[in-house]
C-alpha cells in the first residue's frame, strides 16, 4: 500500500474523517448540541424576560399616567375647594363687617338720639326755669302797683268770659 497514491489518500482521509465523525458524535456532538440548545433556551428565556419586562414597564407607565391623572384631578379639586373656602371666608367676613357696621351705625344713631333727647330735656328745663324767672319778674313788676293788679284781674276775667 502506497500512502502517497491518490486513492489511498482518499481512503485514509475518508477513514480518518469517519473515525473523527464517530468520535465527535460520541463525545463532542451531544455536549456541543446541548450547549447550543442551552444557549438557545437561555436566549429565549432572556427574550421572554425582556418582553415581560417591557410589558411590565408599559403597564407601570400606564399606571403612572393614571396615578398622575388622578393626582391632577385631586389637585384641581383641592384648589377648587380652597378657592371656594377662600371666597366663602371673604363673603362671610364682608357680611360680618356689614353687620358690625350696621350695629355700630345703629348704636351711634341711638347714642345721638339719646344725647339729643337729653339735650332737649336740658333745654326744656332751662327754658322752663327761665320762663318761670321771667314770669316771676314780670308778675312782680306788674303786681307792684295797685292799678296794674286791677287791670290784670279784669283782663283775666274778660279772657275767661270769652272762652
Amino acid at each position: 500500500m502506497n500512502f502517497t497514491s491518490p486513492e489511498s489518500l482518499i481512503f485514509w482521509t475518508t477513514i480518518i474523517f469517519i473515525l473523527f465523525f464517530i468520535l465527535l458524535s460520541k463525545f463532542a456532538w451531544k455536549p456541543i448540541l446541548g450547549a447550543v440548545k442551552g444557549r438557545e433556551d437561555s436566549i429565549n428565556k432572556a427574550l421572554a424576560s425582556a418582553d415581560a419586562a417591557r410589558l411590565e414597564m408599559q403597564s407601570l407607565n400606564e399606571e403612572n399616567q393614571r396615578i398622575l391623572q388622578e393626582a391632577r384631578v385631586e389637585r384641581d379639586a383641592m384648589l377648587k375647594e380652597a378657592r371656594e373656602i377662600k371666597e366663602k371666608m371673604i363673603a362671610d367676613s364682608k357680611l360680618e363687617a356689614q353687620v358690625q357696621g350696621a350695629k355700630m351705625i345703629e348704636q351711634a344713631k341711638m347714642a345721638i338720639e339719646n344725647e339729643k333727647n337729653a339735650a332737649m330735656a336740658e333745654i326744656k328745663t332751662q327754658v322752663s326755669s327761665l320762663s318761670l324767672d321771667i314770669a316771676e319778674k314780670l308778675l312782680k313788676a306788674e303786681l307792684s302797683n295797685k292799678d296794674s293788679q286791677t287791670q290784670l284781674v279784669e283782663k283775666m276775667l274778660d279772657d275767661v268770659k270769652l272762652n
